[in-house]
Protein backbone atom coordinates (compact mmCIF):
# COMPACT_ATOMS: atom_id res chain seq x y z
CA UNK A 1 0.00 0.00 0.00
CA UNK A 2 1.47 3.24 -1.10
CA UNK A 3 2.71 5.24 2.20
CA UNK A 4 1.14 8.45 2.66
CA UNK A 5 0.85 12.20 4.34
CA UNK A 6 -1.84 13.01 5.89
CA UNK A 7 -3.24 16.81 6.77
CA UNK A 8 -5.91 18.28 8.08
CA UNK A 9 -7.42 21.91 8.42
CA UNK A 10 -10.69 24.04 8.88
CA UNK A 11 -11.17 26.84 6.93
CA UNK A 12 -11.73 29.98 8.37
CA UNK A 13 -12.85 33.32 8.02
CA UNK A 14 -9.69 34.76 6.17
CA UNK A 15 -9.63 32.06 3.60
CA UNK A 16 -13.22 31.83 2.48
CA UNK A 17 -13.71 32.55 -1.07
CA UNK A 18 -10.12 31.29 -1.79
CA UNK A 19 -10.09 28.38 -4.72
CA UNK A 20 -8.98 25.43 -2.55
CA UNK A 21 -6.18 24.42 -4.74
CA UNK A 22 -4.31 27.73 -4.80
CA UNK A 23 -5.01 27.65 -0.90
CA UNK A 24 -3.43 24.32 -0.67
CA UNK A 25 -0.69 24.94 -2.82
CA UNK A 26 0.37 28.54 -0.25
CA UNK A 27 0.12 26.22 2.41
CA UNK A 28 1.57 22.99 1.72
CA UNK A 29 5.27 23.74 1.72
CA UNK A 30 7.61 22.90 -1.45
CA UNK A 31 4.20 22.28 -3.83
CA UNK A 32 3.10 23.46 -6.63
CA UNK A 33 -0.22 24.08 -7.82
CA UNK A 34 0.00 21.69 -10.64
CA UNK A 35 0.46 19.24 -8.21
CA UNK A 36 -1.76 20.02 -6.12
CA UNK A 37 -4.69 19.33 -8.85
CA UNK A 38 -3.32 16.12 -9.54
CA UNK A 39 -4.02 15.48 -5.96
CA UNK A 40 -7.48 16.63 -6.99
CA UNK A 41 -7.92 14.06 -10.01
CA UNK A 42 -6.75 11.05 -8.02
CA UNK A 43 -9.38 11.44 -5.66
CA UNK A 44 -6.62 12.46 -2.40
CA UNK A 45 -8.42 15.66 -1.44
CA UNK A 46 -11.71 15.44 0.93
CA UNK A 47 -13.89 18.11 2.01
CA UNK A 48 -16.61 17.63 4.74
CA UNK A 49 -15.61 13.84 4.73
CA UNK A 50 -16.15 13.57 0.78
CA UNK A 51 -13.96 12.83 -2.20
CA UNK A 52 -13.64 16.80 -3.60
CA UNK A 53 -12.57 16.44 -7.62
CA UNK A 54 -13.48 19.90 -8.31
CA UNK A 55 -10.39 21.82 -9.02
CA UNK A 56 -12.25 25.13 -8.91
CA UNK A 57 -14.16 24.57 -5.23
CA UNK A 58 -14.03 27.27 -3.47
CA UNK A 59 -13.49 27.38 0.44
CA UNK A 60 -15.93 27.57 2.81
CA UNK A 61 -15.89 28.88 6.35
CA UNK A 62 -16.33 25.78 8.13
CA UNK A 63 -14.79 23.18 5.48
CA UNK A 64 -12.88 20.15 6.82
CA UNK A 65 -10.05 19.36 4.71
CA UNK A 66 -7.98 16.35 4.26
CA UNK A 67 -4.98 16.03 2.44
CA UNK A 68 -3.52 12.81 1.49
CA UNK A 69 -0.37 13.52 -0.16
CA UNK A 70 1.75 10.09 -1.12
CA UNK A 71 5.69 10.19 0.49
CA UNK A 72 8.03 10.92 -2.39
CA UNK A 73 9.23 8.36 -3.93
CA UNK A 74 13.31 7.73 -3.92
CA UNK A 75 14.56 9.61 -6.11
CA UNK A 76 18.36 10.50 -8.50
CA UNK A 77 18.33 14.32 -8.43
CA UNK A 78 19.92 15.10 -11.53
CA UNK A 79 22.02 18.16 -12.17
CA UNK A 80 20.64 21.21 -14.19
CA UNK A 81 22.73 23.56 -16.03
CA UNK A 82 20.44 26.41 -14.34
CA UNK A 83 22.16 29.79 -14.14
CA UNK A 84 23.02 30.75 -10.02
CA UNK A 85 24.11 33.89 -9.04
CA UNK A 86 27.68 33.09 -6.83
CA UNK A 87 28.29 35.56 -4.51
CA UNK A 88 31.46 33.60 -3.03
CA UNK A 89 32.79 30.36 -3.31
CA UNK A 90 35.77 28.79 -2.13
CA UNK A 91 36.89 24.53 -1.28
CA UNK A 92 34.63 24.34 1.16
CA UNK A 93 31.58 26.86 1.21
CA UNK A 94 29.44 28.49 -1.48
CA UNK A 95 27.45 31.43 -1.01
CA UNK A 96 24.41 32.29 -3.64
CA UNK A 97 22.24 34.85 -3.95
CA UNK A 98 18.55 33.06 -4.72
CA UNK A 99 16.36 34.41 -6.83
CA UNK A 100 12.35 34.99 -6.01
CA UNK A 101 10.16 31.67 -7.01
CA UNK A 102 13.20 29.02 -6.93
CA UNK A 103 12.38 26.52 -4.89
CA UNK A 104 15.22 25.43 -2.30
CA UNK A 105 15.34 21.73 -2.76
CA UNK A 106 13.32 19.30 -4.35
CA UNK A 107 9.67 18.07 -2.68
CA UNK A 108 6.64 16.78 -3.75
CA UNK A 109 5.44 18.48 -7.10
CA UNK A 110 8.86 20.86 -7.54
CA UNK A 111 11.67 17.61 -8.64
CA UNK A 112 13.44 20.44 -11.06
CA UNK A 113 14.32 23.57 -11.23
CA UNK A 114 15.41 23.71 -7.68
CA UNK A 115 18.49 25.70 -6.82
CA UNK A 116 19.89 21.91 -5.84
CA UNK A 117 19.64 20.89 -9.09
CA UNK A 118 21.62 24.08 -10.02
CA UNK A 119 24.62 23.91 -7.56
CA UNK A 120 25.26 19.86 -8.51
CA UNK A 121 25.47 21.11 -11.65
CA UNK A 122 27.76 23.77 -10.65
CA UNK A 123 29.68 21.62 -7.98
CA UNK A 124 29.25 18.30 -9.09
CA UNK A 125 30.20 15.91 -6.50
CA UNK A 126 31.86 18.69 -4.26
CA UNK A 127 28.97 19.04 -1.95
CA UNK A 128 28.00 17.60 1.25
CA UNK A 129 26.07 14.60 1.95
CA UNK A 130 24.91 15.10 5.71
CA UNK A 131 21.13 15.99 4.38
CA UNK A 132 20.99 13.16 1.67
CA UNK A 133 20.90 13.37 -1.74
CA UNK A 134 17.35 15.57 -1.63
CA UNK A 135 19.61 18.13 -0.04
CA UNK A 136 23.45 17.75 -0.81
CA UNK A 137 25.16 20.65 0.43
CA UNK A 138 21.87 22.39 2.03
CA UNK A 139 22.17 24.25 5.49
CA UNK A 140 19.57 26.43 5.86
CA UNK A 141 16.15 27.10 3.48
CA UNK A 142 14.51 30.45 2.67
CA UNK A 143 11.14 30.36 1.18
CA UNK A 144 10.22 29.78 -2.57
CA UNK A 145 8.98 33.24 -2.49
CA UNK A 146 12.16 34.93 -0.22
CA UNK A 147 15.19 36.01 -2.29
CA UNK A 148 18.31 36.53 -0.86
CA UNK A 149 21.33 34.56 0.07
CA UNK A 150 22.33 31.60 1.51
CA UNK A 151 25.50 29.40 2.22
CA UNK A 152 25.84 26.34 0.56
CA UNK A 153 28.44 23.29 2.15
CA UNK A 154 30.69 21.75 -0.17
CA UNK A 155 31.43 19.09 2.74
CA UNK A 156 30.77 17.82 5.10
CA UNK A 157 33.43 19.43 7.47
CA UNK A 158 31.89 23.00 6.50
CA UNK A 159 28.07 21.30 7.38
CA UNK A 160 28.93 20.55 10.23
CA UNK A 161 30.50 23.87 11.52
CA UNK A 162 27.88 25.85 9.56
CA UNK A 163 25.13 23.97 11.58
CA UNK A 164 26.70 24.26 14.94
CA UNK A 165 26.98 27.89 14.12
CA UNK A 166 23.43 28.15 13.39
CA UNK A 167 22.55 26.26 16.25
CA UNK A 168 23.99 28.55 18.87
CA UNK A 169 22.32 31.28 17.06
CA UNK A 170 25.91 33.18 16.13
CA UNK A 171 25.22 33.38 12.36
CA UNK A 172 24.47 36.81 10.99
CA UNK A 173 20.94 36.77 8.96
CA UNK A 174 19.37 40.31 8.32
CA UNK A 175 16.35 40.56 6.03
CA UNK A 176 15.33 43.62 4.06
CA UNK A 177 10.96 43.13 4.63
CA UNK A 178 7.89 45.39 3.57
CA UNK A 179 5.17 45.25 6.02
CA UNK A 180 1.42 46.48 6.23
CA UNK A 181 0.94 49.96 8.18
CA UNK A 182 3.05 51.90 10.32
CA UNK A 183 4.70 50.35 13.10
CA UNK A 184 5.25 52.72 16.36
CA UNK A 185 8.02 51.47 17.64
CA UNK A 186 11.63 52.61 15.71
CA UNK A 187 12.84 48.73 16.59
CA UNK A 188 11.71 46.13 18.49
CA UNK A 189 11.72 42.26 19.18
CA UNK A 190 9.04 39.87 18.72
CA UNK A 191 9.85 36.98 21.21
CA UNK A 192 6.95 34.06 20.80
CA UNK A 193 7.07 30.46 20.03
CA UNK A 194 6.40 29.23 17.24
CA UNK A 195 4.91 25.71 16.30
CA UNK A 196 2.36 23.82 13.63
CA UNK A 197 -0.96 26.26 13.62
CA UNK A 198 -3.38 24.29 16.03
CA UNK A 199 -6.61 24.81 13.28
CA UNK A 200 -4.72 24.39 10.18
CA UNK A 201 -1.97 21.93 10.26
CA UNK A 202 -0.05 23.40 7.04
CA UNK A 203 0.53 26.67 8.35
CA UNK A 204 3.22 28.17 11.27
CA UNK A 205 1.81 30.14 14.32
CA UNK A 206 2.72 31.80 17.42
CA UNK A 207 1.42 29.15 19.75
CA UNK A 208 2.20 26.97 23.12
CA UNK A 209 1.40 23.91 21.67
CA UNK A 210 4.66 21.99 20.41
CA UNK A 211 6.22 24.57 19.47
CA UNK A 212 9.97 26.30 19.54
CA UNK A 213 11.25 29.18 20.91
CA UNK A 214 11.68 32.26 18.55
CA UNK A 215 13.45 35.74 18.04
CA UNK A 216 13.22 38.33 15.41
CA UNK A 217 14.41 41.79 15.99
CA UNK A 218 13.77 44.68 13.76
CA UNK A 219 13.90 48.09 13.15
CA UNK A 220 12.50 50.50 10.74
CA UNK A 221 14.24 51.52 7.61
CA UNK A 222 11.63 54.08 5.78
CA UNK A 223 7.59 54.64 6.92
CA UNK A 224 5.35 54.88 4.11
CA UNK A 225 1.84 55.49 6.53
CA UNK A 226 0.49 52.36 4.82
CA UNK A 227 3.56 50.34 4.64
CA UNK A 228 6.99 50.31 6.50
CA UNK A 229 10.30 49.49 5.46
CA UNK A 230 12.24 47.51 7.88
CA UNK A 231 15.25 45.08 8.28
CA UNK A 232 14.59 41.91 10.19
CA UNK A 233 17.09 39.89 11.77
CA UNK A 234 16.65 36.54 13.04
CA UNK A 235 18.07 35.24 16.37
CA UNK A 236 16.11 31.85 15.73
CA UNK A 237 15.50 30.26 12.45
CA UNK A 238 11.99 28.87 12.63
CA UNK A 239 9.70 28.12 9.45
CA UNK A 240 8.31 30.89 7.77
CA UNK A 241 9.76 32.68 11.53
CA UNK A 242 9.24 37.02 9.97
CA UNK A 243 6.23 36.35 8.27
CA UNK A 244 4.40 34.31 11.42
CA UNK A 245 6.35 37.28 13.59
CA UNK A 246 5.21 40.23 11.93
CA UNK A 247 1.64 39.13 11.09
CA UNK A 248 1.31 38.10 14.79
CA UNK A 249 2.35 41.59 15.94
CA UNK A 250 -0.29 42.93 13.11
CA UNK A 251 2.42 43.74 10.54
CA UNK A 252 2.01 40.63 7.93
CA UNK A 253 3.96 41.43 4.82
CA UNK A 254 2.58 42.83 1.50
CA UNK A 255 2.40 39.78 -0.74
CA UNK A 256 2.29 37.17 1.85
CA UNK A 257 -1.47 35.09 0.85
CA UNK A 258 -0.51 32.39 3.55
CA UNK A 259 -0.09 35.03 6.76
CA UNK A 260 -1.22 38.23 5.12
CA UNK A 261 -4.63 39.64 3.67
CA UNK A 262 -6.65 37.79 1.25
CA UNK A 263 -7.06 40.94 -0.80
CA UNK A 264 -3.30 42.18 -1.26
CA UNK A 265 -3.44 46.44 -2.15
CA UNK A 266 -0.30 45.93 -4.06
CA UNK A 267 -0.27 43.48 -7.46
CA UNK A 268 2.88 41.70 -6.48
CA UNK A 269 3.39 37.42 -6.10
CA UNK A 270 4.79 36.19 -3.22
CA UNK A 271 5.90 37.93 0.20
CA UNK A 272 8.19 40.96 0.03
CA UNK A 273 10.97 39.41 1.49
CA UNK A 274 14.65 39.17 1.14
CA UNK A 275 17.64 37.45 2.48
CA UNK A 276 20.06 40.84 2.10
CA UNK A 277 23.17 40.02 4.68
CA UNK A 278 24.58 37.08 5.96
CA UNK A 279 27.74 36.52 8.39
CA UNK A 280 28.98 33.11 9.65
CA UNK A 281 32.83 32.23 10.65
CA UNK A 282 34.52 30.29 7.76
CA UNK A 283 34.51 26.71 8.98
CA UNK A 284 38.25 26.05 7.96
CA UNK A 285 39.79 29.82 8.58
CA UNK A 286 38.00 31.03 11.71
CA UNK A 287 37.52 34.34 10.21
CA UNK A 288 34.49 36.07 10.00
CA UNK A 289 32.87 36.58 6.60
CA UNK A 290 29.81 39.07 6.39
CA UNK A 291 27.68 39.06 3.10
CA UNK A 292 25.50 41.53 1.47
CA UNK A 293 23.08 41.50 -1.33
CA UNK A 294 21.19 44.26 -3.51
CA UNK A 295 17.04 44.10 -3.34
CA UNK A 296 15.64 42.44 -6.28
CA UNK A 297 14.33 44.99 -9.29
CA UNK A 298 11.16 44.21 -8.95
CA UNK A 299 10.97 45.30 -5.03
CA UNK A 300 13.34 48.48 -5.75
CA UNK A 301 10.07 49.62 -8.19
CA UNK A 302 7.79 49.10 -5.80
CA UNK A 303 9.55 50.77 -3.00
CA UNK A 304 10.02 53.72 -5.51
CA UNK A 305 5.90 53.63 -6.76
CA UNK A 306 5.41 53.84 -3.04
CA UNK A 307 7.34 56.83 -2.28
CA UNK A 308 5.97 58.54 -5.25
CA UNK A 309 2.49 57.95 -4.37
CA UNK A 310 1.83 55.54 -7.05
CA UNK A 311 0.68 52.73 -4.64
Amino acid sequence: MESENRYEILIDESQEGTRLDLLLSLNLEGTSRSFIQKLFEKGKINVNDKICTSKKYKACKGDKVEISVPEPEVLTVEAENIPIDIVYEDEDVLVVNKPKGMVVHPAAGNYTGTLVNAIMFHCGDRLSSINGVIRPGIVHRIDKDTSGLLMIAKNDMAHESLSAQLAEHSITRKYRALVYDNLKEDEGTVDAPIGRDPKNRLRQAVTDQNSKRAVTHYRVLERFGKYTLIEAQLETGRTHQIRVHMAHIKHPLVGDMVYGPKKQSINVEGQMLHAKVIGFVHPKTGVYMEFDSELPEYFDEIIRRIRNGKN
